[in-house]
């Protein structure tokens, strides 16, 4: 039958099923709650810094769909913001119909509100998935792009509680790893203090909720920095963010405001009180999480150990991507490991040599970088994003970052990989 069955409908989950559809499999793709996307629908940022370039990179390999999806719905393309350039920010009220319709249009089985709880397992071999209903989904090769938020738990353990994010894991269930239930010990990331996960980057605040003149400069020109009253701020807390690309001075100073259709807010966390004393937020009001006055949503407590083929270690037909496969940070970066994902599977079934993308190309740099890295304590310790921090340094003194698309061309040229994700294997 030749079915790859993908866990986890966020964007990674998402840019593995067309690579694995456009390969040739019929394609299952499970989400646990009522909309696609994921983190993705509170996100938003694309094209910041080197995620020019792995999008560029991207495309040019085939894997071009989404990044056209989010360029054709950016509120705002070509801005900058501290410590980011050439930023393009897409509208998350209208990313995830238009996800969704690009998918059934593609002949992607859907199924929405269908959580796995358990798999089948035989001599090695990931045989099916097994439903919180007791439903049992068969397939030949399967993906786990089911994230590293969640359960509850985690939030109230590791954060400050339960902060009632998209993911709204009270009303639809756990996140469950897939790869754990198969008999794979997962990875847990730390912070910089080495306690375990990390807090969610951002906030969404509602627009309307604002000044009007904060919505006319949002809306007119994408970005607004406020300065934070000196008795606020809290340099502290910018090592307990995901978003290390984010963990700079001018984020613990100031209020950093992008418009992506709600407002999102540069900061974990900020309270309510606190952010009411600011001029033109006098009514702020939190969109996501709910709790953003308090906390936020805490990450990257389940990793799946893989190999550069994106393959889980131990099964022979499960595959990762997204936060699933590694402290990864971002859009661009789980449409990257999740279109190698996508494809590898299809390879596996036509039983073909896996693809590993090469380090002359920052798509490729970062999975093997990363995957070398969470092996040492200082490593788990860190993220992982085109977009900066440690990663991006390393672009740029390996000349991986640009922003011509010549070069970038050449260099997806020569490795002869043009169009390779459209290639029908099956």
């Amino acid at each position: 039958m030749n079915r790859v069955v993908i866990i986890g409908g966020g964007w990674a989950g998402i840019a593995a099923s067309i690579s694995a559809k456009k390969a040739g499999a019929e394609v299952t793709l499970i989400e646990k709650t009522d909309l696609l996307l994921g983190l993705g629908n509170v996100g938003g940022i694309m094209r910041n810094n080197g995620r020019f370039t792995a999008t560029e990179e991207n495309i040019l390999m085939g894997a071009k769909e989404l990044f056209k999806i989010t360029d054709d719905l950016s509120r705002h393309k070509n801005i900058t913001f501290p410590g980011h350039n050439h930023a393009s920010l897409y509208d998350v009220t209208k990313i995830e119909p238009e996800i969704k319709r690009f998918l059934v249009s593609m002949g992607i089985e859907i199924l929405l509100e269908t959580r796995a709880t358990d798999v089948v397992v035989e001599n090695g071999q990931l045989k099916a998935i097994i439903l919180n209903n007791d439903d049992v989904i068969y397939g030949e090769v399967f993906i786990d792009t089911t994230g590293s938020t969640g359960p509850m738990g985690n939030c109230y353990n590791y954060g400050n509680g339960c902060a009632m994010c998209i993911l709204r894991c009270p009303s639809y269930g756990p996140r469950v790893s897939i790869s754990e239930k198969a008999g794979v010990k997962d990875l847990v990331g730390k912070k910089k203090d080495g306690s375990y996960g990390a807090m969610s980057g951002s906030c969404k605040l509602n627009k309307d909720s604002l000044s009007q003149e904060i919505r006319e400069i949002l809306d007119k020109e994408g970005v607004l920095v406020i300065p934070i009253p000196k008795e606020d701020i809290q340099l502290d807390k910018l090592n307990k963010k995901v978003c290390q690309q984010y963990a700079l001075v001018e984020y613990a100073e100031n209020i950093i405001l992008l418009d992506t259709g709600h407002c999102k807010l540069m900061t974990s966390f900020y309270p309510l009180e606190k952010l009411r004393k600011i001029k033109g937020m006098e009514n702020a009001k939190y969109e996501d999480p709910y709790s953003g006055g308090k906390g936020n949503s805490v990450r990257y407590l389940s990793l799946a150990p893989r190999d550069n083929f994106m393959k889980v270690r131990g099964l022979n037909n499960l595959f990762c991507g997204g936060e699933k496969a590694g402290l990864f940070v971002g859009h661009t970066e789980a449409i990257t490991t999740g279109s190698l994902a996508g494809h590898n599977s299809v390879r596996y079934l036509a039983d073909m040599e896996l693809l590993e993308l090469p380090n002359t190309l920052a798509v490729g740099d970062i999975i093997s970088f990363e995957n070398e890295m969470k092996e040492t304590e200082e490593g788990i310790r860190d993220r992982y994003t085109f977009a900066g921090s440690t990663y991006f340094t390393r672009m740029k003194e390996k000349n991986l970052y640009t922003t011509d698309l010549s070069v970038i061309e050449e260099k997806v040229k020569s490795e002869n990989l043009i169009g390779v994700y459209e290639k029908q294997l099956i």
